[in-house]
């Protein structure tokens, strides 16, 4: 996909994010109902885009940081019942997690539901970590009620009675904003996930770009199609369900190929053995090393 050279993508979106004017989140409009366009594009492509989109567009900006740290636990049934949903097409769906703002330290449990043709609801409330390690968290006090009593009222559906933590993905995200409220573009990098017992790093020359906007037509999207991108069918959760389980994987097999080409080896960790720290990412421990030339032990 990219024909050109090599370029880490941490390194250019910090770059592309410090000549960017600023907004601040209170102007930043929340976009909580609607439609999500996914791409996966080489770190050059993007300089491209973002020199498209001109002015209009604004970086966020929060404490000085413009470039944050993720870390995402999913949660399923032990039959992976939201990731079956998801690779069958169901119109009707829904995922759980809980997201942690690593640089402010902020939490919060979140319901998506997706209506179809790519529109996504989301709702969400603030929680503490019950628990010390991402791989042993369970859902937070009155996280049980919420959960059920999202799902039950947006989609009609009994949910599940046992959830239970799967795996955690970690990334870092700039969000571009539009000045017009209209849109919203954020841009991950490092993407590493993992569930206590191996751990799969992504290519660090690609960018994932989330496109989120009312009708699904931003300007993003518009400049995207005149620069050859087409919306990829992507999942952060289903991919490492696929890495990690070896579960089927044939929508996302394109970008599997793509963004996680030449897989690292992954392990199995024996129960004592000293955790890997991975160097590129904020620090978290990983049951094996991410990939990434940087990842060693104790770094």
């Amino acid at each position: 996909m990219n024909g050109g050279r090599a370029r880490d993508a941490d390194l250019m979106l910090a770059g592309i994010a410090a000549g960017l004017s600023p907004v601040g989140l209170a102007d930043t409009a929340p976009l909580l109902s609607r439609t999500d366009l996914k791409y996966l594009v080489p770190a050059t492509l993007l300089a491209e885009l973002v020199a498209l989109l001109g002015e209009r567009f604004a970086v966020l900006e929060i404490g000085w940081r413009r470039q944050f740290r993720y870390s995402s636990t999913y949660f399923d049934t032990p039959d992976l019942l939201t990731y079956r949903q998801h690779r069958q097409g169901r119109r009707r769906r829904f995922k759980i997690r809980t997201r942690s703002y690593l640089d402010s330290g902020d939490r919060w449990l979140e319901v998506k539901l997706s209506g179809g043709r790519s529109s996504t609801d989301k709702h969400r409330m603030p929680y503490q970590l019950l628990t010390p390690a991402p791989a042993a968290e369970t859902l937070p006090s009155g996280g049980r009620a919420f959960v059920s009593d999202t799902v039950l009222r947006g989609l009609r559906v009994r949910p599940p009675d046992t959830l239970m933590p799967i795996l955690t993905t970690d990334y870092r995200r700039v969000t571009l904003v539009d000045r017009t409220g209209e849109a919203r573009l954020t841009c991950d990098t490092g993407l590493v996930c993992h569930d206590g017992r191996r751990a799969f790093g992504a290519r660090r020359d690609y960018v994932l770009l989330e496109s989120k906007s009312v009708t699904g037509q931003a300007l993003p999207d518009r400049l995207l199609r005149t620069l050859g991108v087409r919306p990829a069918v992507i999942s952060k959760y289903c991919m490492a369900v696929a890495l990690l389980r070896g579960a089927p994987a044939n929508r996302w097999q394109p970008v599997l190929r793509d963004y996680f080409r030449a897989p690292p080896r992954s392990r199995v960790v024996s129960r004592g053995e000293p955790m890997v720290r991975c160097g590129t990412q904020c620090g978290t421990q990983y049951g094996t090393q991410c990939g990434t030339q940087s990842c060693r032990p104790g770094s």
